[in-house]
């Protein structure tokens, strides 16, 4: 290969020859020192100002176009970057870190991200004292301790039984979005998907919102047409006309098999000679669909959903049986109508037995909505799966209104989890901004330079939000800063962000939850501390790009022929 090219030990320099000795591909990209720092502070910052402006009830909306040709438009910080197609390595880490906020606890996208891009910039000047980068790090890394403990001091405790006030929090939670114009009609929703789908297992709290709170957009109706269903709802119809399509305190039966003959795993030839081993065969087939109805219709059911086919034979005999089928059902599906109806999915018919069949679902009935025909199961005793059904007027509108909902949904789901809130406005990063200015005075040396970049850091929430609202920035927090001067005495003034003016959050209503912002914080700092200890780029040159690609082709193919030979 010719990446590396080394003289023996001795022949080094001051050595016998004294040559220079060529380590790295000269072709090879590399940045070094200051250099590597300095752009990845710049790609950090970058990155932070795409979403700046998303922040906040007054934030604008990104209309990005998709390889594809369709059109998204949102002012989710996440569903932005996913969008985006970057080179530079280091904001590719920072995308990273926006999709693992959303995956962890669906909000705060756009702050982790805003809150990364100021950590690293604020370290620009650190550098240029010099300062080490790895006294930088240690420095944020502290500071983040001594953040979490001063939020955690903050922090108010919610009652997760009062209805109102945990529907009036994940709405201020998202009125930010773009559905704030519908009112609570959202933040409702949410709520009352997570209390159906949360559950006890082994003295644990667990709300899976994600395989049992299904989402159903339906485009044409309005707003006020969006409910949670207590159970299921699924974009089938029955297989057979005459099939009843009402039926109330049905017994249902799931099925993870096929209702046709079974064809051999394996090619198979038969060959006949008379007539009436041909009908003797083809009466197997119909006698093996029978024995499989048979087994079923013993039970007595009213409805049989199958993730697999149905014949034509077995509909004739299910149909004598007064049942309803379903077939092809999803497999997410079925486990939801499990979860609803208490029902467990069998995958052979003659399993079958009555602790398998489902009686906990009060009402099923298949309607006719637009074009398509949709299956209901409702009225279920403790169901602990739902359905909530979306109408809206266009596509468009209905998949921002989801990826809101789906915020919602986190929030929700935060809330039950850790009912801990904190004042939001950017009042709670003003307090610990001030706090940890206060605590930098009593450090020496490097230290207390970090801890002063860490708290100018984190006044750029607060700073951004009076940005996108419009108003006099400078002022605005000249005051917040006066009022967060001594400690415990304007913990909860920040900034009304809709009217762009300092008030007490907790009386317009304004918190945020406290699992969100410590993990904004946690991933914000690391992630900055992290970049800010790669001292060295090296990129590597492809065999297919220019400079060292034909030569290390060459070496490639001999070396093959090598092998061959």
């Amino acid at each position: 290969c010719t990446s590396i090219s080394l003289l023996p030990a001795m022949m080094g320099p001051g050595g016998a020859g004294g040559g220079q000795v060529l380590v790295m591909n000269s072709n090879v990209k590399r940045e070094e020192n200051r250099k590597a720092q300095k752009s990845n502070i710049t790609a950090g910052v970058t990155v932070a100002n795409i979403v700046r402006s998303t922040l906040g009830p007054k934030a604008m909306l990104k209309m990005l176009l998709d390889p594809m040709g369709g059109i998204v438009l949102t002012n989710d910080g996440n569903a932005i970057l996913r969008e985006i197609d970057v080179t530079h390595p280091t904001a590719k880490s920072m995308m990273e870190l926006s999709r693992a906020q959303d995956e962890e606890v669906g909000d705060g996208t756009t702050s982790v991200i805003i809150l990364a891009g100021e950590m690293m910039g604020v370290a620009e000047p650190l550098l240029d004292i010099p300062l080490h980068p790895t006294v930088i790090v240690q420095s944020y890394l502290r500071a983040l301790e001594d953040a979490i403990k001063i939020m955690e001091e903050v922090s108010t405790p919610l009652d997760t039984t009062n209805q109102q006030a945990l529907s009036d929090c994940v709405r201020k939670c998202v009125d930010t979005k773009f559905v704030s114009r519908y009112g609570s009609k959202i933040s409702d929703l949410a709520v009352r998907a997570a209390q159906i789908v949360q559950e006890t297992i082994g003295g644990k709290k667990v709300i899976d919102m994600k395989r049992y709170a299904r989402v159903e957009k339906i485009p044409g109706g309005s707003m006020e047409d969006c409910e949670v269903l207590e159970g299921v709802m699924f974009n089938k119809d029955i297989v057979h006309p005459k099939m009843r399509r009402r039926i109330e305190k049905p017994r249902v039966i799931l099925l993870d098999c096929t209702l046709e003959y079974k064809k051999s795993e394996s090619a198979t030839n038969v060959e006949i000679t008379r007539e009436e081993d041909w009908e003797l065969l083809l009466k197997q087939e119909e006698d093996e669909v029978q024995k499989m109805c048979e087994d079923i219709l013993k039970l007595k059911p009213d409805v049989v959903v199958t993730e697999k086919g149905v014949s034509d034979l077995a509909q004739h005999f299910l149909l004598k049986g007064n049942v309803s089928v379903i077939r092809r059902a999803r497999k997410t599906d079925n486990n939801r109508i499990a979860r609803v109806t208490g029902a467990t999915i069998v995958n052979r018919t003659d399993e079958i037995t009555e602790k398998d069949v489902g009686t906990k679902c009060g009402l099923f009935k298949v309607e006719k909505i637009g074009d398509e025909y949709f299956t209901y199961m409702l009225e279920c005793e403790d169901p602990k799966a739902c359905t909530v059904l979306l109408r809206g007027a266009s596509k468009d509108a209905l998949n921002e209104i989801e990826r809101n909902l789906q915020d919602a949904f986190c929030v929700a789901r935060n809330i039950f989890l850790e009912p801990r809130l904190v004042p939001g406005g950017g009042a709670v990063e003003m307090e610990v901004s001030a706090r940890l200015l206060e605590k930098s005075r009593s450090l020496e040396g490097g230290m207390q330079y970090g801890y002063k970049a860490v708290a100018a850091a984190f006044e750029v929430i607060p700073r951004v939000l009076a940005m996108n609202c419009g108003v006099n920035v400078v002022r605005v927090m000249t005051e917040l800063r006066s009022k967060h001067a001594k400690a415990g005495e304007g913990v909860n003034i920040g900034i009304d962000a809709e009217k762009g003016v300092v008030v007490d959050v907790r009386d317009v209503g304004v918190m945020d939850t406290f699992v969100v912002k410590q993990q904004c914080f946690k991933s914000s700092i690391e992630s900055a501390a992290m970049l800010l200890r790669i001292d060295q780029v090296v990129s590597g040159l492809s065999r297919k790009k220019g400079g060292g690609g034909a030569a290390h082709t060459e070496m490639g193919a001999g070396a093959e022929e090598m092998m061959m030979g």
